[in-house]
């Protein structure tokens, strides 16, 4: 493993990693996706996304702690194989991997939506497919310039949102010629809490989908420079970012825009311009978005590429995903990824409806969440081994308030999954997610046995 990491091209500088988790958060799904959200919850989507940024900061911290303390492209794959068991670690490789399996193709498939409304000419698919090469092309660049690629890209979505909360601010606080609006919107369907507070932890699992993306901090570990400083780093401002460009672009879209008109149908932050008469605001989002799709399978793509090359180099996949070519880029992972994605794309054709869509979001979201539950696993078996060695002063940076801030990380996201089984659009998405965890660790468990029988 060591001698395949270390091959690894450095290439990915600091600003190149805080982008390219923002890039992984702030996709389609955040500017499409968050339609579903507000259309179940109401104002009160405020509390489900301040829940999700606490359970970002929490992962994160355990991340931090565990990247520092050993910077490896495996990340957290190779961090649950070596403090949880090498059977999880595969369960859950694997299904990381089909989360941005699926979670891609859905980002495609939201551009191919925008493009085919600019140019109803070429159907929805045949955009998919094309935003699906382009991916392709950028994650076979050598890794600097796939960085400096998505730097930019999610450098437009940061920037759109910028723009959407000076807007939203002096809309509601009438200094654009309308009237104050203050809270009048955002109270004035039902309360703030129209469908109670259990559906906060509802739309919990969609929530997740949306904040998925930043432990690819983690897994750029083996490839960034100077990653005791630049992760700690990358973790304190990804962190917050977060909670900035979540909380508070989505409490003024409340203010301006009814969430009893929210759908999946357009983007929320488009439509809330549009009703107030910035149709010019509303087409730059319409780009934004496509932006936003292009960006998010960028980075999510070099996501699960580097699972799948983890997965090859602890043996948990075949041999060929874990090697490299003369750019030192995972070429072999990158084209089976790609193909995955393809596969899905084609599904989707079966079922071009929004709830396919939802489907795809909810999937990537359960397996997400098992991702997050095993850096904090395994951040907690690893701090423990250190503390019953006397060894906590060693570390470089740590996670601060532990055991409990690890543990909310853990329990908070099992509620989250639990309650998924709840919530009927959602349900079956549960039972698909599943077997990506469960069908690997039984193949692996079923493989060491065959070893040891073999050793004897």
């Amino acid at each position: 493993m060591k001698e395949q990491e270390q091959n690894l091209s450095r290439g990915l500088k600091p600003r190149h990693l805080q982008l390219l988790a923002l890039g992984g958060i702030i996709g389609s799904g955040y500017f499409l996706g968050t339609g579903y959200v507000l259309e179940q919850a109401g104002p009160a989507a405020i509390l489900s996304y301040l829940l999700g940024g606490l359970i970002v900061l929490c992962v994160m911290l355990c991340l931090g702690e565990l990247a520092v303390a050993k910077p490896v492209a495996s990340s957290f794959i190779g961090y649950a194989r070596e403090h949880i068991s090498p059977v999880w670690a595969c369960g859950v490789g694997w299904a990381y991997w089909v989360t941005w399996i699926a979670y891609v193709p859905s980002e495609m498939i939201a551009g191919g939506i925008i493009m085919n409304s600019f140019v109803p000419e070429v159907s929805q698919v045949t955009w998919a497919v094309l935003l699906g090469l382009l991916v392709t092309a950028i994650n076979l660049f050598q890794v600097d310039k796939f960085g400096e690629t998505e730097f930019w890209l999610a450098l437009v979505k940061i920037s759109a949102l910028v723009m959407f909360v000076a807007i939203a601010a002096a809309v509601m606080l009438g200094l654009t010629g309308e009237e104050f609006i203050g809270t009048s919107i955002l109270l004035g369907s039902g309360g703030f809490t129209p469908n109670g507070y259990t559906i906060v932890l509802l739309t919990m699992v969609m929530i997740l989908v949306n904040f998925q993306g930043s432990e690819i901090i983690g897994l750029a570990a083996g490839e960034c420079k100077n990653p005791e400083k630049s992760i700690p780093m990358a973790v304190r401002n990804v962190t917050w970012r977060i909670i900035a460009l979540y909380i508070i672009p989505i409490t003024l879209l409340l203010s301006i825009y009814p969430w009893t008109e929210a759908t999946l149908s357009e983007s929320v932050f488009a439509a809330a311009l549009n009703s107030h008469g910035f149709h010019w605001a509303g087409s730059i989002f319409a780009f934004v978005v496509l932006t936003a799709a292009i960006s998010c399978s960028n980075s999510g793509l070099y996501g699960c590429v580097r699972a799948l090359f983890a997965l090859g180099v602890e043996g948990m996949a075949p041999k060929a995903m874990g090697k490299l070519d003369r750019n030192y880029v995972p070429r072999n992972a990158v084209l089976a990824s790609i193909a995955g994605c393809w596969i899905i794309i084609g599904l989707y054709t079966l079922d071009a409806s929004e709830m396919a869509y939802t489907y795809l979001l909810a999937l990537s979201g359960f397996a997400g969440a098992m991702a997050w539950i095993s850096i904090c696993w395994s951040q907690y078996n690893f701090r423990k081994k250190l503390r019953l060695a006397n060894l906590e002063h060693t570390l470089k940076y740590k996670t601060p308030f532990f055991p409990y801030v690890t543990l909310f990380g853990i329990w908070a996201q099992v509620i989250c999954l639990v309650v998924m089984a709840f919530l009927e659009d959602l349900r079956v998405s549960l039972l698909i997610g599943l077997p990506t965890l469960i069908g690997p660790m039984i193949w692996y468990w079923n493989k060491q046995r065959k070893q040891r029988r073999i050793a004897k």
